[in-house]
């Protein structure tokens, strides 16, 4: 479908405009390129074909500017910063920057872009999204526990500390209070992480059939065919499963099929992966263990009293903003958002426990 070009003069406001979209549509194929650079197969074609489709809306531009593109210029700062990640990471990160930059297209606001483009646009983002949604996936696991377990210590060890602090004991009780805050909430961390995997595996171990069961199924009898009620308890219906078994016992007695592989009567619909319990209890204990040690820092560097509450209330501060953040940007949200309520409720749980502590303190004063 040709792009058709606007019939009206242009002002300098038109062009300064084209131009701006001319530069945006060029950096953001060239990160499509790059990160295309660093995958295989279809995500590598699908990328590929992105940067193709902002070549065409390139071209429109052109078409515009005429003799008036002048000196190339660079993309917008958000671009740039996107394609210096493209080419130094190609990560979900970027793709999740990428959805956000296709939903900010003015392109449907434009008289002067077409329909074509601003769907295209539109349809982007939800090419970008299914893209980043795989990269989501194959590292939820690992980053909901080092999310969840710094901020867990970030925001309990806070409150001990803060808590403690407020009632008016002496610095190195404090930071006595706030070390064995961080060894038993990442020793808790880590033992409750390492019971609750070695749980799952013993519990997909337990639905896992039989090995054994392969060898019996030349000797079922045909007619009873008792194989259907395994298809029926996975889920089957009563017509699917008399269907299935018949397939595989007919495999079996025409050998047209070998018995290792003919039934899947040893199939296991694993629902998710599980890891091994010993690297799962090391990492919650070292991710618990990296954000609890933020709040005392201070007290380890001899400071007390007021000085050492705002420090670390600071520090923490900005941990939080910055795991908040990462979060926007993975689940495509708002990271601006996303940083405020991870504050949000990281000092309202710490200012809870100062209330506390102050009012524990005079009483026992």
């Amino acid at each position: 479908m040709s792009i058709e070009t606007s019939s009206r003069q242009p002002g300098p406001a038109d062009i300064r405009r084209w131009r701006r979209y001319l530069a945006d549509e060029r950096a953001e194929a060239a990160v499509y390129r790059d990160l295309a650079g660093r995958r295989s197969g279809e995500e590598r074609e699908i990328l590929l074909a992105l940067a193709e489709a902002e070549r065409r809306h390139e071209q429109h531009w052109l078409d515009l500017l005429g003799d008036q593109v002048g000196k190339p210029l660079r993309g917008d700062l958000r671009t740039r910063v996107l394609g210096f990640l493209a080419r130094r990471f190609g990560s979900v990160f970027v793709l999740a920057l990428a959805q956000r930059a296709e939903a900010r297209s003015p392109y449907s606001a434009d008289t002067d872009a077409t329909p074509q483009m601003a769907a295209d646009e539109q349809i982007h983002e939800e090419v970008v999204r299914a893209l980043a949604a795989r990269g989501r996936q194959r590292l939820s696991g690992t980053f909901r526990a080092a999310v969840f377990g710094a901020n867990d210590g970030l925001v309990s060890n806070l409150a001990l500390v803060l808590g403690i602090s407020a009632s008016g004991v002496p610095t190195h009780v404090v930071l006595l209070t706030g070390i064995s805050g961080l060894l038993a909430g990442a020793l808790s961390m880590g033992a409750g992480e390492y019971v609750s995997v070695r749980s799952q595996r013993e519990l997909l171990e337990a639905s896992t059939p039989n090995p054994a069961t392969r060898s019996v199924l030349p000797h079922l009898d045909v007619d009873a065919n008792e194989l259907t009620l395994v298809y029926r308890a996975r889920g089957m219906s009563a017509d699917e499963a008399q269907s299935h078994a018949d397939e595989v016992l007919h495999g079996l007695s025409t050998y047209t099929v070998e018995p290792d592989t003919a039934s899947d009567v040893d199939a296991i619909d694993e629902h998710e992966a599980v890891g091994n319990g010993w690297s799962a209890a090391i990492s919650s204990f070292c991710f618990f263990a990296s954000g609890a040690l933020i709040p005392i820092i201070p007290y380890l560097f001899g400071l007390g009293g007021t000085t050492a509450v705002i420090v670390a209330a600071v520090l923490v501060g900005i941990v939080l903003l910055g795991t908040g953040a990462v979060v926007g940007l993975l689940s495509g949200a708002s990271p601006l958002k996303r940083a405020l309520r991870q504050l949000g409720i990281g000092f309202g749980a710490a200012a809870a426990t100062y209330l506390l502590g102050l009012v524990f303190g005079a009483t026992l004063g």
